[in-house]
């Protein structure tokens, strides 16, 4: 228990460099305090105490800004950070050292019973603002870009970012992905937007049909030339 409890302390550290001490994120981190009172109220509601665990569950969202419905299922080494705005719907599942920002919503987009919301792998990062909608898989190691609205399942180390949400690159292996840097809010450094890449292709493209069809158009004008000069 002890040893679960500083595991989650100490796993702040590694992702926020604001973290100076183990009683500062005791005492004044949100994510760590939402996701303390998530593991009783999940606790509750797996014993069929539906009505307290919501209870508590409504008394976290109102203390810390961040909704975690007692059904989701959490991993271990969890960190919102900053947090507000957070909501995690009921029949979602996050894997172990998952990290989201502010702002995120796992939603569920049906009526029907059965898992409405995000399946969330390990070492996965979400965004501040991102959104997750419906009954998708986000693969390990994944990262979505803040603002990204995912609809559809993301492989295994993949990198998403827009509206709706488009790849923008792969890692190549899981040693890869365990030598990379985090990378906070989901963002790479230097990564390009998929849209902005495809709109330069085709520019690209465009400049070198002009320069083709200058090249032509200089070649027909000195064969008419040389036409008209014949006797």
């Amino acid at each position: 228990m002890m040893k679960a409890f500083l595991e989650e302390v100490d796993s702040f550290f590694d992702r926020d460099p604001a973290a100076r001490s183990r009683v500062e994120v005791v005492l004044c981190y949100p994510g760590l305090h939402a996701l303390w009172m998530h593991r009783i109220s999940h606790w509750l509601w797996q014993k069929q105490l539906c009505l307290l665990a919501r209870v508590i569950a409504q008394m976290s969202r109102f203390l810390t800004g961040i909704e975690i419905h007692p059904g989701a299922t959490i991993g271990k080494r969890f960190f919102i950070d900053h947090g507000m705005g957070v909501v995690i719907g009921e029949t979602s599942t996050i894997g172990d050292d998952v990290t989201i920002y502010h702002g995120v919503t796992l939603g569920g987009t049906s009526f029907h019973e059965g898992i409405r919301h995000p399946q969330v792998g390990n070492n996965v990062i979400i965004g501040a603002g991102a959104q997750l909608l419906g009954p998708i898989t986000v693969g390990d190691g994944a990262k979505i870009g803040s603002n990204a609205v995912v609809v559809n399942d993301v492989e295994v180390n993949q990198t998403m970012v827009g509206v709706p949400a488009r790849r923008t690159k792969t890692r190549k292996s899981e040693l890869a992905a365990h030598e990379e840097e985090f990378g906070a809010y989901g963002t790479e450094q230097g990564a390009i937007d998929p849209t902005k890449r495809d709109i330069e292709s085709l520019m690209e493209e465009m400049r070198r049909m002009k320069k083709r069809m200058k090249e032509l158009e200089g070649g027909a004008g000195e064969t008419a030339k040389q036409w008209s000069a014949k006797p």
